[in-house]
């Protein structure tokens, strides 16, 4: 009789288990890391360091993600490689402060657009998809001017002073 009730006992105590979890709400869907993911890493040789939007500084090294948003700082004699995943190539110079403002891209529509503002040094560029299918769409900021890329490979460079 006592094995019966601990039997009952524990069916019961599944069974109130069971429907709990059957009335707890789905949790809402997570956007797959790729979306969330600007591109990596490529290289980095020196002393990089990536700022995130929320402000939080890491050393880079190559294979890390990059954000949607973030900051790549480079010391005197460094510089960072970063592939973006519509397959735009940053080269991020020596003593330079570059932001990725915006960046979104839909592999499968091939939609997207870019933007980067270089603060203070200097960058090269090698547009992907993005600047191919849709060359409006990637811009690049500096203190005194914005460019418009029309061709596929070009490098900039400013001395940070408005």
């Amino acid at each position: 009789m006592k094995n019966l009730l601990n039997v009952l006992g524990g069916l019961a105590l599944l069974g109130t288990t069971m429907m709990a979890q059957a009335q707890t709400p789905p949790a809402a869907p997570v956007a797959p890391v790729a979306e969330l993911q600007a591109g990596f890493v490529k290289s980095v040789r020196g002393n990089v360091q990536l700022l995130s939007a929320a402000g939080t500084a890491r050393p880079a090294a190559a294979g890390d993600a990059l954000g949607s948003v973030d900051r790549i700082v480079t010391g005197p004699d460094s510089s960072a490689a970063v592939v973006l995943r519509d397959d735009t190539t940053l080269v991020v110079g020596p003593s330079s402060r570059m932001d990725l403002k915006e960046f979104h891209f839909d592999s499968t529509t091939r939609d997207g657009g870019l933007l980067v503002s270089l603060l203070r040094g200097s960058m090269r560029m090698i547009t992907g998809l993005i600047g191919k299918t849709n060359p409006d769409a990637v811009r690049v900021e500096t203190q005194t001017a914005t460019i418009g890329i029309r061709g596929t490979d070009f490098i900039v460079q400013t001395d940070g002073q408005p």
